[in-house]
C-alpha cells in the first residue's frame, strides 16, 4: 500500500480547514482532490488534530 503525503494529524487540520472556507479551494491549495477530501471526511469523521 502506498504511504500518504499527509500524515493523519495533517489530514484532520486540512479537514478543519475545508470546514471553514470551500472543499475546492482547499483542495486545490494543498493539490489534491475534491474526492480525496470527501473520503477523508468519512474516514476521519470526528477527529481533532489534538486526538
Amino acid at each position: 500500500m502506498r504511504k500518504s503525503r499527509f500524515t493523519d494529524l495533517q489530514v484532520v487540520a486540512l479537514l478543519r480547514e475545508a470546514d471553514r472556507s470551500s472543499v475546492a479551494e482547499v483542495a486545490r491549495k494543498h493539490k489534491v482532490s475534491e474526492q480525496t477530501i470527501y473520503g477523508w471526511r468519512k474516514h476521519f469523521a470526528g477527529l481533532q488534530p489534538q486526538d
